[in-house]
């Protein structure tokens, strides 16, 4: 009987450490697509104020704020660790059956730009495209040590390039950033967002919209910051964080990232201030409000894990789990129906939802993508996008 006791523990150990990474991802998915509805999937136009009663401009402003206080680019990091504790999952197995998985990663990569395209076609600010690109920095360092990936996602969660422009700025009273390229794709998308018809749109949102993401990415240190995130999601995996027996180790992490939280938003708050110049904004202030995310990334993921101990909890966080099992499927299907609601071509619900009614919208969105993840997974393991990029991938 020993070691069938054995093989269970092990089973139990193994599922339970899938199920809390679907559940964590689902709750970035999930959150992420509350924030693309409060800000009308990248199009900020909203009711005037004007016509609006004071309680309804308050709650608004309230439910924004906090919104984004919450998860604003917080569950954008939850998702790209774990796109980096994926790709450890599946270097492992090929590692363990001899195999580098290197070359069929980069293929993935590049199978991962199609799917790029049709989001970017619906949604002029879509990340995949990014991942696609800055995922690359996982080949290189792949067959790292432990140690040495620990000090990578060190480097680039450092924020580097901002530092550096800091300190250039040091020896260089009279440096003045350029202007941001990405004003001017964001404005023309912008335009054929509110006047195009649907095609016009669908074109709009695929070379503007794509453009003006992607250097947004670049300019205001997202792109550096994903890279950092990747390579920690993988140093995660190679350490078994995410496995049942290490979950009281995020204690520490819980605490610690707390204790580092709070002054580092007095500080970023303080460089992002408007008594600051540009320069210090889009530097060391970037860096500040990077570093806030990330710590307050860290509580989230702390926090759901140690949660996720109890038997309520896991019940409670089924809907959240199934969600996560085809979040790439969800993403994409958020911004094909988001643009319809939202932009000139559809509903054109941006100018007369306020950001609390839009959230609404966003509950009721969700809880209809939960019902049917349900009843697509009643039928197949995979969500339809899971599998086409899991066929890519492995083909021969």
């Amino acid at each position: 009987m020993e070691p069938i006791l054995s093989n269970q523990s092990s089973l139990k150990t193994s599922t339970s450490r899938i199920d809390v990474v679907d559940v964590l991802r689902g709750y970035a998915v999930a959150a992420i697509m509350l924030i693309h509805n409060i800000e009308h999937f990248n199009y900020y136009h909203y009711p005037d104020k004007a016509l609006n009663p004071d309680w309804l401009n308050t709650l608004n402003t309230n439910v924004f704020d906090l919104t984004f206080f919450l998860f604003g680019g917080k569950t954008y990091s939850i998702f790209a660790i774990l796109f980096g504790f994926t790709f450890f999952l599946m270097n492992n197995k090929q590692n363990k059956a001899g195999k580098d998985f290197g070359p069929r990663y980069l293929w993935r990569l590049f199978t991962l730009t199609f799917f790029a395209l049709i989001n970017a076609t619906f949604f002029p600010g879509e990340v995949l495209m990014l991942y696609a690109l800055t995922g690359v920095i996982l080949f290189f360092v792949r067959k790292w040590s432990n140690k040495a990936l620990l000090l990578g996602a060190f480097f680039f969660l450092l924020q580097p390039t901002d530092l550096l422009h800091y300190v250039y700025s040091l020896f260089n009273p009279e440096y003045i950033p350029t202007t941001r390229m990405f004003a001017a794709p964001w404005k023309a998308c912008m335009d054929i967002i509110k006047e195009g018809n649907f095609l016009d749109t669908l074109w709009g949102n695929l070379t503007y919209g794509q453009e003006f993401s992607l250097l947004w990415a670049i300019e205001c240190g997202r792109a550096v910051q994903t890279m950092g995130l990747f390579i920690f999601g993988f140093w995660l995996g190679k350490v078994g964080a995410f496995k049942a027996e290490h979950y009281d180790k995020w204690k520490n992490v819980l605490a610690v990232s707390f204790a580092v939280m709070i002054p580092l938003y007095f500080l970023k708050t303080h460089f992002l201030g408007s008594d600051q110049t540009e320069v210090i904004k889009r530097t060391i202030g970037t860096a500040f409000d990077m570093w806030w995310k990330f710590s307050f990334t860290l509580i989230w993921i702390s926090f759901i894990i140690l949660i996720y101990k109890s038997d309520t909890v896991k019940r409670l966080c089924s809907p959240l789990q199934t969600y996560g099992k085809m979040s790439m499927t969800n993403y994409i299907v958020q911004s094909i129906i988001g643009g319809i609601l939202y932009f000139g071509y559809g509903f054109h619900l941006a100018d007369t939802c306020g950001v609390a009614f839009s959230l609404g919208i966003g509950f009721v969105f969700l809880i209809a993508q939960i019902l049917m993840c349900k009843m697509w997974l009643k039928y197949y393991k995979q969500g339809p996008f899971e599998m086409m990029w899991h066929k890519l991938t492995w083909i021969k």
